[in-house]
């Protein structure tokens, strides 16, 4: 469970102070959020959960959202941003997060395209964004952002074998201390979007943070299913993957590591 009053304090000088919302168990967060924002929540709401029922990853993956062991947040955004900006929100969101991570756990995070949080070969957390451009209301984006903590034991057949940041740290992490760092410089990283020297770097620090997105043997799963070898970003985010057919620029989908018979 969360302290709402410290968070309220600790982040005082954010745009999310007085704006959470806690459930001890939810569908999703996500779900939440939307829901909200049609209703004219403000910018920086956040809602919390200690479970979800119904958490979603990219694509419409199910993300395992186990009681009290994992962090599930959801941040609405109104940034004044153009569209091409907002799409870099999620690679803005990875950076964040693989920092809040780093702080308090000393963990080293690799960001595999577009949205998953690893560390080693495992997966540690994910990121889901949703934007809303509705006519009767400003452009708004519900960000999404689940981490495995405290679980010692994970569902069976998952595409990319799971960790969570206790095993990997081999101490016990707490949620509390890396809400606030994630809100941080989540809040940094949406700044940083505005202008347009910082946006325009996003997809090279990404890139320098990554291990999959240059040079490394993939295979593209979704709409533009592919094989071949990532070739880096673009200026928009989209990743660049030269196939045998040619240089084909990924705008959807997720990457993974080829299949071996």
């Amino acid at each position: 469970m969360y302290d709402l009053a410290a968070l309220d304090c600790e982040l005082a000088d954010t745009n999310f102070a007085g704006k959470f919302h806690y459930a001890p168990i939810t569908g999703s967060t996500n779900i939440d959020a939307l829901n909200a924002a049609r209703k004219g929540a403000p910018h920086g709401s956040v809602w919390l959960a200690d479970e979800q029922t119904a958490g979603r990853g990219r694509g419409g993956h199910a993300w395992h959202s186990a009681a009290g062991e994992g962090l599930y947040v959801s941040v609405l955004l109104r940034p004044a941003l153009p569209a091409a900006r907002l799409q870099l929100l999620p690679l803005a969101a990875g950076l964040a997060a693989a920092e809040a991570i780093h702080s308090v756990s000393g963990l080293a995070v690799d960001l595999r395209w577009p949205n998953d949080l690893l560390i080693g070969a495992n997966k540690a957390g994910g990121i889901l964004v949703e934007a809303r451009n509705y006519s009767e209301e400003p452009r708004h984006a519900v960000l999404g952002v689940g981490v495995n903590v405290h679980q010692r034991s994970f569902p069976s057949g998952l595409a990319t074998p799971a960790t969570s940041l206790d095993l990997a740290a081999g101490r016990r992490i707490s949620r509390q201390p890396l809400l606030v760092a994630l809100l941080r410089l989540l809040e940094h990283e949406v700044h940083a979007l505005a202008e347009d020297q910082a946006a325009s770097v996003i997809p090279a620090r990404v890139e320098a943070a990554s291990s999959w997105i240059r040079g490394r043997r993939v295979e593209v799963h979704g709409p533009q299913a592919c094989a071949g070898i990532t070739a880096g970003l673009d200026e928009r985010g989209f990743l660049r993957v030269e196939t045998a057919a040619g240089l084909v620029t990924v705008q959807t989908g997720g990457i993974r590591s080829p299949a071996i018979d």
